[in-house]
């Protein structure tokens, strides 16, 4: 079967399903096949009921206690019972299933596998899959099941049939890596490795499947950089930036000195403008280093210099808040440069006005959102472009601008502290500068490290912070969009904690499948501390700086990659106050004890990266995935950092030895999205 089959040609998928595969961007028998789960369902040993967990699907096994209930109406039965080993005792309820009285009326041994979720303080299993007798269970025990991302209509089973079905028309040919590559590296041949990731027998063939895949990804990937960087390495600068002595006398004028940190960047930037080639160069620098006026400070260089300058930010909120501190410094110390506003929301009028005044050159910097690149926009005289490495700014987004009118100096912005051995590889089209210095009047964040029993404790430090005027933030668990729970999660949340809080303390939330107007609208009446909690998901990740937030509390916090939870933490400590970040886990393992223990002791990012490097093992792929660095199909950086540097230093051999697989070599799809 070849993978550009279109997906309604499998058997079973009428015009009605393949709309719903449509959804998930799923169009053809291979997209199909490179739509990896995004999890397993893990058939793992039975644990003592003294070691659940909560917030887990674990197993147990146990004697059937006392007798079988079953409450409730007609429309909502409860059947409940209690199960019982030399450890203890755990209530289990099903819901709908009052025909299970009969089955378990006899007692004896069973087996359970379900969700265990806390009740009024003690551990509940919540409708689990029942294995009576309890040796059933030995069929399933270290099986791995697929997980799918879905969108509502589209069920596991259907993409699973389909899947099964398209893997039996592989192409028995397909390799694009050598043979001696395969064998040097120990990686498994690709239709193995295919049917492994969607199908595995057993934990040993998933982790053998996945490795090559990611292999495969990474190595596509660096080797489509170093493409670029070639090609970027030839490019001559249309736009030679002199240095302009008004730009050293801000610098000079500024309430606080530049760090050492930020002096070295901003020599390397101005050193990039003035060279013969056009400047491609990341500032990869901690949450609070001061990228944002080195930014500024080059802006202002190519407007002074007669040409325009443009910076993207990754949210309407941020570039409006870009857009009113840059012209309110420019006012303050008399700088005579028209900064002026584009994004997607602003009126048909005010967006004629704009595009007006960059064609004709008078706006020399201009700040805005994705609209900066859309067909209206047309450019006098663009030579440099600032962007946020959330935007992806790729290959084609270049080539956009380019067409807009030469080829702009570009300088991308990075808040991900990632140790500088895989910078240099995932970055390896770019120039690197690190800021890895803090300006000297932030005062560090305070650190705590908590189980569930602290929530009410948090609470009460939450309103006394608002009593004095201040904000906070509480972080939900990033949920699959598939599973529609996202939303649920953090309004049920919100509902339960406004009643907590009362009258006075206004709580509202924000969640990835609002639109982004009403994103935008909730992220501006917090920022004028018209709402004192939000509660949130991730996408706070990229927020707004609000100075008189305080407070950070992260749920499950067990969830979530360690420098994912740098970077969230980074929302508070930007203004004059004291801030406090609670890591709040309902996990009592050791290893994520430790593991969280690292941020209790750090405020410093690119530590925290090592560490979270240091700590992963294979066990976390079932885990821990490390969101929002890098659009990558299957591999992520931290976890798989040893087979990034494998990937990378085979790109080299590749390079030095096999010119004609190079050559044959496509541009790997998803360079313009991850980075450019």
């Amino acid at each position: 079967m070849i993978e550009k089959t279109d997906i309604g040609e499998l058997k079973g998928i009428g015009e009605k399903t393949k709309k719903l595969f449509q959804k998930i961007h799923i169009e053809t028998v291979g997209d199909l096949i490179h739509y990896y789960p995004r999890g397993y369902d893990v058939y793992e040993k039975a644990v003592p009921i003294s070691e659940l967990e909560e917030e887990k699907t674990q197993t147990v096994t146990g004697a059937i206690y006392g007798r079988v209930q079953v409450s409730g109406n007609r429309s909502m039965q409860i059947t409940t019972i209690h199960v019982k080993d030399i450890t203890g005792t755990l209530k289990v309820v099903w819901f709908r299933m009052p025909f299970l009285r009969n089955t378990l009326s006899g007692g004896g041994t069973i087996t359970l596998r379900g969700r265990v979720v806390n009740k009024k303080g003690n551990l509940v299993m919540e409708h689990p899959e029942l294995f009576y007798p309890a040796d059933k269970y030995a069929e399933k025990l270290d099986t791995l099941q697929p997980i799918y991302g879905l969108t509502s209509g589209l069920t596991n089973h259907t993409v699973m049939k389909a899947m099964k079905q398209a893997l039996d028309g592989l192409d028995l040919t397909r390799d694009i890596l050598p043979q001696e590559l395969r064998i040097k590296y120990g990686l498994a041949e690709y239709n193995y490795a295919i049917r492994g990731i969607h199908f595995p027998e057993d934990k040993e063939v998933f982790y053998h499947a996945r490795e090559r895949l990611v292999f495969e990804e990474f190595l596509e990937f660096i080797l489509s950089l170093r493409k670029l960087k070639e090609k970027n390495e030839k490019l001559a600068n249309e736009y030679v930036i002199k240095p302009q002595p008004e730009v050293d006398l801000l610098i000079q004028n500024l309430p606080y000195e530049l760090t050492g940190a930020q002096k070295k960047v901003w020599k390397e930037i101005s050193s990039d403008m003035a060279s013969d080639t056009v400047m491609s160069r990341l500032v990869q620098g901690d949450v609070g280093s001061g990228k944002t006026i080195v930014a500024v400070l080059a802006l202002l260089t190519v407007a002074l210099n007669g040409y325009q300058g443009a910076m993207m930010a990754p949210t309407e909120v941020l570039a409006r808040q870009h857009y009113e501190s840059i012209t309110r410094m420019f006012e303050t110390y008399h700088i005579p440069v028209k900064v002026v506003l584009l994004t997607g929301s602003m009126t048909a009028k005010e967006k004629r006005k704009a595009y007006d005044r960059i064609e004709c050159g008078l706006a020399r910097i201009i700040i805005g959102t994705h609209a900066l690149i859309q067909g209206a926009v047309n450019y006098d005289n663009l030579a440099l472009v600032v962007t946020d490495e959330q935007h992806r700014f790729g290959v084609k987004q270049r080539e956009t601008f380019a067409r807009k009118g030469g080829e702009p100096h570009v300088l991308v912005m990075s808040a991900t502290p990632i140790p500088r051995t895989l910078a240099i590889i995932l970055y390896g089209d770019l120039d690197i500068s690190v800021m890895d210095e803090l300006p000297a009047n932030r005062l560090p964040i305070k650190n705590c490290v908590v189980d569930t029993g602290y929530r009410k404790t948090a609470y009460a430090f939450m309103k006394k912070q608002i009593a004095e005027g201040r904000q906070c933030y509480i972080i939900c668990p990033m949920v699959e969009e598939s599973e529609n729970l996202e939303a649920e999660n953090v309004i049920d949340y919100t509902q339960r904690l406004q009643q907590e809080m009362g009258d006075t303390v206004r709580v509202s939330y924000l969640h990835g499948k609002m639109k982004q107007a009403e994103k935008d609208d909730i992220m501006e009446r917090f920022g004028k501390n018209e709402i004192q909690i939000l509660v949130s998901t991730t996408v706070i990740e990229v927020g707004i700086d609000v100075p008189n937030a305080t407070v950070m509390m992260i749920e499950n916090a067990e969830r979530f990659g360690l420098a994912q939870l740098h970077q969230l933490r980074g929302r508070v400590g930007r203004g004059k106050y004291q801030s406090y970040c609670i890591f709040m886990s309902a996990s009592k393992s050791k290893e994520t004890k430790e593991r969280l223990d690292i941020l209790n002791h750090s405020n410093d990012g690119f530590k925290i990266a090592s560490e979270d490097l240091r700590l992963r093992g294979p066990g976390d792929l079932f885990g821990i995935r490390q969101s929002g660095l890098m659009n990558f199909r299957i591999g992520d950086v931290y976890q798989d950092a040893r087979i990034l540097q494998m990937a990378s230093e085979a790109a080299e051999e590749i390079e030095k030895t096999d010119q004609e697989w190079l050559k044959n070599l496509p541009d790997y799809e998803n360079t313009s999205s991850v980075i450019i």
